[in-house]
């Protein structure tokens, strides 16, 4: 059946997750595009799929066999998407709700607001092989639809725990794994630590930085040396070099020397 008017209940249900509250209260959420869809599907997660009349001429419903498919009409499409140019599939997908992070590679986000920040800095924790991200209080959510753009599907590659960072970092250390935060003005140079296989990384706010009482329960805090007159870099952009560098090489050096 055809849906077409804005009044359906399903319409409404779906425009109710659009918003953080209507997320949290259903426990659901919606992607949107054809990578987004096919990474939700293969992680299990996927409820409901709707696709718009014109995206359903193209559309294969082999591999979706188990799971309801609503049509809706292209203008529904450009109501129900966020993107300027819509590509007709959605899905209405199922939070994980992950509270356990085991592993020895962390991600801490402190309060960052911004949410292709946050969706680059989760994209490039599961690229740079992270066990977890952990996401404190004051940060964007991490089911706004331009988080999930940005981190393209790794939301479904590793767990992505809201949690009070305080009690994460208590853990770590009982753990023996050493936490490292950024300060540009109070840390020292991350030259000063060698890579290692076990540790957490926090980052924070664009403007503020990390929270100063986050900051006093670190092992050690570290900046980035800066060589230009830049005054500082973008906070994803250090995320990355930072994991990168804290993760180390894995052997390829010696495997380099080797061969």
């Amino acid at each position: 059946m055809l849906i077409q008017s804005p009044k359906n209940e399903k319409v409404k249900q779906w425009k109710k997750l659009l918003t953080k509250k209507g997320r949290e209260q259903s426990g659901r959420f919606i992607v949107e595009g054809e990578h987004l869809v096919n990474e939700a599907y293969e992680a299990g997660v996927v409820k409901e799929l709707i696709i718009t009349e014109t995206f359903r001429s193209k559309f294969s419903e082999t591999k979706f066999d188990s799971v309801p498919i609503q049509i809706i009409s292209d203008p529904l499409g450009k109501m129900i998407g966020e993107t300027e140019t819509p590509q007709g599939i959605f899905a209405v997908c199922e939070k994980k709700n992950e509270t356990k992070g085991d592993g020895t590679r962390f991600l801490l986000i402190d309060a960052v607001q911004d949410p292709g920040n946050v969706g680059t800095m989760i994209r490039t924790a599961d690229a740079s092989g992270m066990d977890a991200v952990i996401v404190g209080k004051g940060s964007v959510d991490i089911y706004n639809s331009k988080v999930l753009r940005a981190a393209q599907g790794s939301h479904f590659h590793l767990p992505i725990i809201e949690g009070q960072l305080t009690e994460w970092i208590a853990k770590f250390k009982t753990e023996s794994i050493p936490v490292y935060g950024t300060s540009l003005h109070k840390g020292e140079s991350m030259y000063t630590v060698a890579p290692s296989h076990p540790f957490a990384l926090i980052v924070g706010n664009e403007g503020r930085g990390v929270d100063p009482t986050l900051l006093q329960q670190t092992t050690k805090n570290l900046y980035i040396p800066l060589y230009g007159k830049s005054e500082s870099l973008n906070v994803s952009v250090a995320t990355g070099i930072l994991l990168y560098y804290l993760r180390g090489t894995d052997g390829f050096s010696q495997r380099l020397t080797e061969n």
